[in-house]
């Protein structure tokens, strides 16, 4: 039998049912009992083309299901394809007695929940990666009123690590040949600094001071996962505006450069929601760019401090008398003038805010910790966590609303240093220190100055 014949047969299968759910999506409403039905169906056939034709069916189905009709369905995914509490307990009751190894693979079998069968099997058909992808997307929705959901998001979260990993992963630089229907994507996903039209992505695509790479997955086509840009630079650059400013060009040979800056990274598909891209993406971009332009030195972002501003005003405006603010009267007094918008404008204000917020924003960078131990701010926590260093806070530098209401104006520049990724990394995970430069530490020093009650080190 030819192999390659029976392959592109069920290719062909599996794009016309691709297609026809594309064309039929919406049209059909259902519920949710129909598709547990198909499920069930599914998760029983033992044939490889049968399983593709359910698997399309079950996902047609799916399509057709209001709001209310997928929690239903994700409810019931939840209890009643788990794992069999009698199967586990004869399971480890045997693998107890033996300690063999094949009663461990039994016990290990059993433990798993036949959703996630269930999920691989559905992945068979053409679009089903992308298809389970938006599955999620909906489960994610309901997570926060539904936590009892968790242990089906685990599943799919295991999977996805599995699916997503980096052997799979393709790395591609957009530029301006770039398809229109990819160029468009990266209009709609970014999710940092808005493009605003054609004209701006032309600008951060142009070969003399841009790059822009981002990473494909076979299955998701032409679906971009992460992307980022990337502003070439003499010397670290310090505000956004500027390479935001479509008319300005601080070089016109990328050959001049010696930095490069990353200023926007942004996921493409929530679904993937805690698979980790970035880590990988950032670190492969500055091997790339490293080979096309040897003569750079440093690899730097231009990034936001989101939450910061809301955090100031938690913490030193809107303190309550358990936990009130240690700063005086008069630096508190000086932070309510972050409410008038023409403060950036007065420069003896603008000076006076800066000598308060920068030494504060030090201190919530380094010491200002999540549940679980990491920086509180998502975006330090993932350039430390890649082994970047906490480098240089920049006074206003952006000083868009956007920029202004999120971080005060603030932006920080993550200096990734190549021979010490892999040890600020290890420091980092094993004992959660931060590598910081003396200017930031002087920084937070003198927040402990300013916070009365705090002794000075």
């Amino acid at each position: 039998m030819n192999i390659s014949f029976l392959q592109e047969l069920f290719s062909n299968i599996t794009r016309r049912d691709a297609l026809l759910r594309r064309r039929t999506r919406g049209r059909t409403p259902y519920v949710h009992t129909q598709l547990l039905e198909a499920c069930r169906a599914l998760l029983q056939s033992d044939g490889e083309a049968s399983s593709i034709a359910m698997a399309s069916r079950a996902l047609d189905i799916y399509a057709g299901l209001d709001a209310t009709e997928k929690k239903r369905f994700f409810e019931r995914l939840t209890v009643e394809f788990s794992a069999d509490p009698a199967a586990v307990d004869e399971a480890y009751a045997a693998y107890r007695e033996s300690r063999d190894n094949r009663d461990l693979q039994v016990l290990f079998d059993a433990c798993e929940p036949s959703r996630q069968e269930l999920l691989r099997r559905l992945n068979l058909t053409s679009g089903g990666t992308h298809e389970l992808v938006h599955m999620r997307e909906d489960l994610l929705e309901l997570l926060r009123e539904s936590p009892e959901l968790r242990a089906l998001d685990a599943d799919f979260a295991h999977l996805f690590g599995s699916w997503f990993n980096r052997g799979f992963l393709v790395l591609k630089r957009m530029d301006w040949n770039t398809p229109a229907a990819i160029l468009e994507k990266l209009i709609r996903y970014e999710a940092v600094h808005e493009i605003h039209d054609w004209n701006d992505l032309r600008r951060r695509l142009d070969d003399r001071d841009r790059r822009c790479f981002a990473f494909f997955h076979p299955a998701i086509g032409d679906e971009p996962l992460i992307f980022v840009e990337v502003a070439l630079h003499k010397g670290l650059p310090d505000q956004i505006q500027a390479i935001l400013d479509p008319a300005t060009y601080d070089i016109e040979d990328p050959e001049a450069a010696d930095t490069a800056a990353f200023f926007g990274i942004s996921n493409c598909q929530t679904g993937l929601r805690g698979i980790s891209f970035g880590n990988f993406l950032i670190k492969q971009v500055v091997q790339e760019l490293k080979q096309e332009l040897p003569d750079l030195k440093h690899f730097v972002t231009l990034s936001p401090v989101p939450g910061f501003r809301a955090w100031l005003e938690a913490t030193h405006l809107k303190a309550d008398g358990d936990k009130p603010s240690r700063l005086d009267a008069e630096s508190r007094a000086l932070l309510e003038e972050l409410d008038d918008p023409e403060w950036p404008k007065d420069k003896e204000r603008s000076e006076r805010l800066r000598d308060l917020i920068r030494p504060l924003a030090a201190r919530y960078l380094l010491e200002e910790k999540n549940a679980k131990g990491l920086p509180l701010n998502p975006v330090a926590r993932f350039h430390l966590g890649n082994g970047a260093e906490l480098h240089r806070l920049n006074w206003l530098g952006d000083v868009s609303p956007k920029g202004m209401q999120q971080s005060a104006g603030l932006m920080v520049n993550y200096l990734y240093v190549l021979d010490d990724i892999e040890r600020n990394h290890e420091q980092y995970t094993t004992s959660g220190t931060i590598a910081h430069s003396s200017a930031v530490r002087d920084l937070n020093r003198r927040a402990r100055k300013l916070l009365k009650g705090e002794p000075a080190k």
